[in-house]
């Protein structure tokens, strides 16, 4: 269960962020209302969430789960994979230093986004993609195993991030779009299959039996529904400009 959430305020400059989605630039305007919308959800369902203030000399700096992985005891300060993000880490490893918790670091040469991490219980499976190397993945489980803790890797072929095409909801139900729905690493999981016309939406959030979905995709929404879990939509189309889901806006923890 969660208690506590992170997130970053949506920078103007966020219409210049890293993109290969050629959906168009995002409007300013209406992200910083989808963002308010997000942040409502969150202390909704019943989290205390710290706000940090929009950084304009980081475009993608609001997608702050690529920058820390939060795990029960420590958290890590990554080393993104884009050179254009390795300075995002800074605000977030002095507001985490805040909390009073262990912090440990991906160094170089690793390259890690956390949005290439999903958290089963104990275990963490890793995306091997464009953004976190195997070097990077190898400092993980370091870290992981000295907390008693432990990871594995998964061979991404087609998303950007791990959690694009998966998302744990918990009780051995794994959401799954795409390459996930064969990857022989997750066949031990109830597969909630989700269609490819919808497969934005295999990147929802569980957060403590709620199920932050986005909104426009009725079919994985009931799908998630008929599991059992209460399901809040969320307009988050400015930030799927940037490569953005709901997991990418916040850390929780």
């Amino acid at each position: 269960m969660f208690s506590k959430a992170m997130v970053k305020i949506p920078c103007k400059n966020m219409v210049n962020g890293i993109t290969t989605a050629g959906l168009g630039k995002p409007n300013y305007d209406l992200a910083i209302k989808q963002h308010s919308h997000y942040v409502q959800a969150l202390k909704d369902i019943g989290l205390e969430v710290t706000v940090l203030k929009a950084d304009e000399n980081y475009p993608d700096s609001t997608f702050i789960e690529d920058t820390c992985l939060m795990t029960p005891k420590c958290a890590i300060i990554t080393n993104p994979g884009s050179h254009l993000r390795r300075n995002e880490i800074c605000a977030v490893d002095e507001a985490v230093k805040d909390l009073g918790l262990n912090i440990e670091y991906i160094k170089d040469p690793g390259t890690l986004d956390a949005g290439d991490i999903m958290m089963v219980g104990d275990h963490y499976f890793v995306g091997l993609s464009e953004r976190t190397n195997i070097e990077g993945a190898r400092q993980l489980n370091t870290i992981l195993e000295n907390y008693g803790m432990s990871s594995s890797t998964i061979e991404l072929e087609n998303v950007l991030h791990l959690k694009t095409g998966i998302s744990y909801l918990e009780n051995n139900n794994l959401l799954a779009a795409g390459e996930f729905l064969t990857k022989q690493e997750l066949q031990t999981f109830n597969i909630l299959k989700v269609d490819v016309d919808e497969g934005y939406a295999a990147n929802s959030v569980w957060i403590n039996d709620h199920v932050l979905v986005p909104a426009g995709f009725p079919k994985t929404k009931n799908m998630i529904e008929d599991a059992g879990y209460k399901v809040i939509e969320l307009d988050v189309s400015e930030f799927r400009k940037l490569d953005g889901g709901l997991s990418c806006l916040s850390l929780r923890f």
